[in-house]
């Protein structure tokens, strides 16, 4: 039978009842040269290249593919693959390389793939020990939908237990006995300060100026480092268009009725060949209205769903650990729903993996906020968000530490995210967890020299929701890692360990003792002079100074990383971080609360309530 009579019977409608007379007409994968009237497979990278510029659709281009390797182009709908053959390959090995078992024969198997590489030589896609295989052509979308509806129990299992037990807060759960021994304390504490309070209050002084002592040495140090960083070092240059690798990127969505067709416009304008790029919109299944509104936009061919089975817990990490496995790329990245990155970021991300050493496994890129001016929140976040990424991230990477990662614009080469076992589900500051389960294992995380743009909460209560689920995870992930400190001093070093706790326990305290810290204002302006005979009159001074060298140097680190000319506008915003703060002192025992009732609740930052947006660019003129 002839290719085209073999599609021509493929599309018949009498074959439904004869798929294994269409695995007869199923050529071999490796061809022999010369053979008559079949030419070379076509390369996989025309093939991609083809299709996501657009230039053909998937069937077209499956129908070129059939045609040079005499292989039937085959619908998983009219003839879906033998059921009995559902656990000869892992659904991630399927997934990942777009095949799967169709049917057996006597001599051997027969796959359905999407990837002409697979077709071209499917040895090196299938474990040792199989039979010979033939192939047939289908859908990459009927593949993927095929291995999800058959292995949906299996794959949902899978996304919520990637981690390790011990690298993960999954099998926490708050007893009733954690939570009578954590009231006692709270209780023990309260007695203490109601029948000794000068002592009380003395050992919190001692507490939070150790703490802001800490904070500040920290901070100080990383600025350092970030400012005397090599500067004027020439980008590195980026890869020929052949070598480029494949990028994955996963964008989680949830009730995003506001942003979801603006986010694909702001995706258009990455600059980076379309056959070497794929954009995962990840969605919830019960989400019917983000669903609603993809389902009315027009998306590019590189840009596809993956629909995320129902389960628990409802998280961020979760849905990307399922779509994971749906990618094909070397490099996968995270945007979120709302971000607009810049146009050329890929390919610098592409130029630094390329020069860089294996061992460097992440790159995070800065964020910024498109709408600084909506309000004194989103201008104070706007001073906080460039001094946590122009500053401290970039002096910690330089300084060999531990990265807590941003949730966003973070590029990590996929074996290195696979060996550390991908996102934990139950933790929901996901990120910064990543980074510093990538520190344990030996891999480096580097800050680069690119901007995305995103939207600045400017309202307080949202603020307050999402910066209590960052400090939950903050407090999730602490525990998790000092599981056992012993084994975390070995594996990250002495200097990486101390900068770990000199970040995170700051970072968790200083919140927890805002009140406190607070209300020293009112001693500082000689308001308040409390337990005169308890706490000597020099204790309160050297507080006092250290109160003031703090707030400083906060101030000057806000100047520092917004001394750029488009952030000078924010320079006289800077005194109201004395207003911003304590708002986070509210979050921070929010997330107290949700770590012993609801420890895995998100709490899901609303986006599109801003008007603004980042200054359009047009789309790059085409593809390189």
């Amino acid at each position: 039978m002839s290719s085209a009579e073999s599609r021509s019977f493929f599309s018949h409608e009498a074959a439904r009842a004869a798929p294994r007379a269409l695995a007869e007409a199923a050529a071999p994968f490796v061809l022999p040269a010369g053979t008559a009237g079949r030419t070379a497979p076509l390369p996989s990278a025309l093939f991609d290249e083809m299709v996501g510029s657009g230039r053909l659709t998937e069937d077209q281009a499956l129908e070129i593919l059939a045609r040079r390797i005499g292989a039937p182009r085959v619908s998983l709908a009219l003839w879906p693959p033998d059921p009995a053959l559902s656990d000869l390959l892992p659904a991630a090995l399927c997934l990942r390389h777009a095949m799967v078992p169709w049917l057996r024969e006597e001599d051997g198997i027969v796959l359905a793939t999407a990837r002409p590489e697979v077709a071209a030589d499917p040895d090196l896609y299938l474990p040792a020990g199989l039979p010979p295989a033939r192939v047939v052509l289908a859908s990459l979308a009927e593949v993927q939908d095929h291995l999800a509806a058959t292995h949906r129990a299996a794959l949902t299992r899978r996304m919520s237990a990637r981690p390790r037990s011990q690298d993960s807060f999954r099998g926490y759960v708050p007893t009733r006995r954690l939570k009578v021994v954590l009231g006692l304390a709270a209780l023990a504490g309260m007695s203490v300060a109601a029948l000794a309070p000068g002592a009380a209050f003395l050992a919190l002084l001692v507490l939070a100026a150790a703490t802001l002592c800490l904070a500040f040495t920290f901070k100080t140090l990383a600025m350092i480092a970030c400012l005397r960083a090599p500067g004027g070092a020439a980008p590195p240059e980026v890869p020929a268009v052949t070598d480029l690798p494949v990028i994955s990127i996963l964008v989680p969505l949830f009730r995003e009725k506001d942003i979801a067709g603006t986010l694909v416009r702001r995706l258009q304008r990455l600059d980076y060949p379309r056959g070497r790029l794929e954009v995962l919109l990840v969605l919830e299944e019960s989400d019917a209205l983000t669903a609603e509104v993809l389902n009315r936009t027009e998306l590019p061919p590189w840009v596809r769903i993956v629909t995320v089975p129902e389960g628990q817990p409802r998280t961020k990490p979760r849905a990307m650990n399922y779509a994971l496995d749906f990618c094909r790329g070397e490099i996968i990245g995270v945007y979120d729903a709302e971000d607009a990155p810049a146009p050329d970021q890929l390919l610098a991300v592409a130029a630094r993996f390329a020069s860089a050493p294996g061992r460097l496994a992440c790159l995070q890129g800065a964020l910024d906020y498109y709408n600084p001016r909506d309000g004194w929140i989103a201008r104070c976040f706007t001073l906080e968000y460039n001094t946590w990424f122009r500053l401290y991230l970039r002096g910690m990477a330089r300084l060999g530490l531990p990265v807590p990662l941003g949730g966003t614009t973070l590029f990590v080469r996929r074996a290195a995210l696979e060996a550390v076992g991908a996102w934990d589900a139950h933790n929901v500051t996901e990120d910064a967890d990543l980074g510093l389960r990538l520190a344990r294992y030996g891999w480096r995380t580097e800050v680069i020299d690119s901007t995305t743009g995103e939207e600045a909460i400017s309202r307080a209560v949202p603020w307050i929701r999402q910066r209590s689920r960052w400090l939950k995870g903050y407090m999730v992930t602490y525990m998790v890692q000092m599981r056992r400190p012993r084994a975390l001093w070995r594996r990250l070093g002495p200097l990486a360990f101390i900068g770990m706790q000199a970040h995170f326990v700051t970072a968790l305290m200083q919140y927890v003792l805002g009140p406190l810290l607070g209300c020293f204002w009112l001693v500082a302006l000689g308001l308040v002079r409390p337990f005169p005979d308890i706490v000597p009159d020099a204790a309160i001074t050297l507080f006092g100074l250290l109160f003031a060298l703090s707030a400083i140097g906060e101030a000057t680190y806000c100047m520092i990383a917004t001394r750029a000319p488009r952030h000078r506008h924010l320079w006289p915003w800077v005194p109201m971080l004395l207003l911003y703060y304590p708002m986070a002192w509210i979050a921070a025992y929010k997330a107290l609360f949700e770590l012993l009732v609801v420890p895995f609740y998100w709490d899901k930052t609303p986006h599109g309530l801003t008007g603004t947006g980042p200054a359009e660019e047009p789309t790059p003129p085409g593809p390189r």
